[in-house]
């Protein structure tokens, strides 16, 4: 009744531990055939054990085939008085008109480097897990306001590291390149020296990295660069400021 949840009371320690079964949770990603929401649609009629409400959360909601968009069109419509939908997805275009047409839409931002930096903060701290700053910085950086996505690059490199987490160990797990590289391509081609450029991109290719992430890293190289140059009391607010040197070198 407060529209907030306390996380004290029985019922929100419940929803935490996964004992309530009022809240549901479905991954469309390998539930996404007609028989799995016709299952759903038979047992929506059965009112809560516990709460006021019966809660189906739909992850991953656009891999539903188009057969169960279907078989859930008419509950979405005429849903119980005591049943909510929430259909969470990464990918808002693939969702049928008529979905999309009977709920309510809640964007959720991207979450900025230093949020996400002070969460990794506080997992390796907890975890104790050995990694210089450098990498955290780099990881906050390249999960393009993710949090789950920094976590799991976490994991990754955390696994994958015998030893202290440098950011080259990031570079190898991301398929990134280190900021000193990118501004060594940049330089490679503003000088117009065509044999420097492909000798980096040879050396890209053979350490298999993502050509997809080298644009876009040498895009945000660029925006980066504008800010430092254009507005550098911002670019001291912003996690590259332990790159500066490297800024001021480039410009």
């Amino acid at each position: 009744p407060a529209g907030e949840p306390c996380n004290e009371c029985d019922i929100c320690r419940g929803i935490d531990n996964g004992s309530i079964p009022d809240v549901i949770e479905i991954d469309a990603a390998s539930n996404n055939g007609v028989d799995e929401i016709r299952d759903l649609r038979d047992k929506v009629k059965y009112m809560p054990s516990v709460g006021r409400y019966k809660v189906y959360i739909i992850d991953e909601v656009h891999m539903l085939t188009t057969g169960a968009f279907n078989a859930l069109l008419k509950t979405l419509e005429e849903p119980p008085s005591h049943v909510i939908f929430i259909l969470a997805t990464t990918e808002m275009h693939k969702l049928p008109l008529t979905i999309i047409s009977r709920c309510q839409n809640f964007e959720f931002k991207k979450i900025t480097p230093h949020k996400i930096k002070e969460r990794l903060d506080h997992i390796v701290s907890k975890e104790k897990i050995d990694i210089v700053d450098e990498a955290i910085e780099a990881i906050s950086l390249l999960s393009d306001g993710g949090l789950r996505d920094a976590i799991g690059m976490l994991e990754q490199v955390h696994s994958f590291s015998e030893g202290e987490i440098t950011i080259n160990d990031v570079d190898l797990v991301s398929g990134s390149v280190s900021i000193k590289k990118i501004a060594q391509l940049l330089e490679k081609i503003t000088e117009n020296k065509a044999d420097g450029i492909f000798v980096l991109i040879n050396e890209f290719y053979a350490e298999g990295k993502d050509f997809v992430k080298i644009s876009e890293l040498l895009i945000i190289f660029l925006r980066d660069l504008l800010i430092y140059k254009k507005a550098p009391e911002y670019f001291e607010t912003e996690l590259q400021k332990n790159n500066k040197e490297i800024y001021e070198e480039t410009s």
